[in-house]
């Protein structure tokens, strides 16, 4: 009888938890395809609060822009072959259930980074790049300290937009952390190769405005057109292979 006992609550106590998870659902609630924030920009710009976003081994991302004018987070695949996976710190609004459940049970989302979202339209891994959504103009702050490596026009069917700049962290001097989608001139900033810039402090540029000319993946998560700063990890050039 009491072994018999002892089954009925677990199996009680593993109901509860799973009804739990069902409430967390985001399809039992509010549209997950809206953003949290659903005015971003009505606030003010500057810098965001340091704040870690993902990891790639031993270094740290952390979040690139204020956070009350971020729109969404979402992470996909580039289909690049030499793009290091990221880690994403912060829990993932899009999980499935099982994964939801696992949390609960066992634990491992962390409560420290943004609430995100996982993107498995692309090729590649689905945490090969991340995007930041946000108003354009909003300004975009360095991930990582380092040097900046590379400043030079995106290049989208022959006629530029914006800028991508690369940046050489402190922690992991054998990678580049590349951003994209940002113009690296906007509200008066002056980027330059070899500037040395600090994580969450120094202004890279301001995020540009592509909604007219690409079908931005952030849209599908968000009430805007999606404009974002796109993030990822490479090995540098000259690098050994094993990081």
């Amino acid at each position: 009888m009491r072994r018999t006992a002892g089954l009925l609550l677990a199996l009680a106590l593993t109901v509860a938890i799973a009804a739990a998870a069902i409430r967390d659902d985001p399809s039992t609630g509010p549209d997950p395809s809206l953003a949290a924030v659903t005015t971003p920009i009505l606030t003010p710009d500057g810098p965001p609060t340091l704040q870690p976003l993902a990891e790639a081994g031993a270094l740290q991302l952390d979040v690139p822009i204020r956070q009350e004018r971020i729109t969404a987070v979402v992470y996909h695949g580039i289909g690049d072959a030499n793009t290091i996976p990221l880690q994403p710190i912060g829990r993932q609004l899009n999980a499935g259930f099982f994964s939801r459940l696992g949390e609960r049970v066992f634990g491992g989302s962390s409560s420290s980074g943004p609430r995100y979202y996982v993107d498995d339209s692309g090729s590649g891994p689905d945490t090969g790049s991340v995007d930041i959504g946000a108003p354009a103009g909003t300004t975009v702050y360095s991930p990582v300290s380092g040097v900046v490596v590379s400043v030079r026009p995106f290049q989208l069917d022959g006629r530029a937009w914006g800028n991508v700049v690369q940046i050489r962290p402190d922690l992991a001097p054998a990678v580049t952390v590349t951003l994209t989608n940002l113009d690296a001139s906007g509200n008066g900033v002056a980027i330059a190769v070899g500037d040395r810039v600090k994580s969450a402090q120094t202004a890279l540029g301001t995020v540009i405005d592509l909604s007219k000319v690409l079908e931005q993946t952030v849209a599908r998560y968000t009430s805007d057109e999606g404009n974002h700063v796109a993030m990822s990890i490479a090995p540098a050039a000259g690098a050994s292979p094993i990081l």
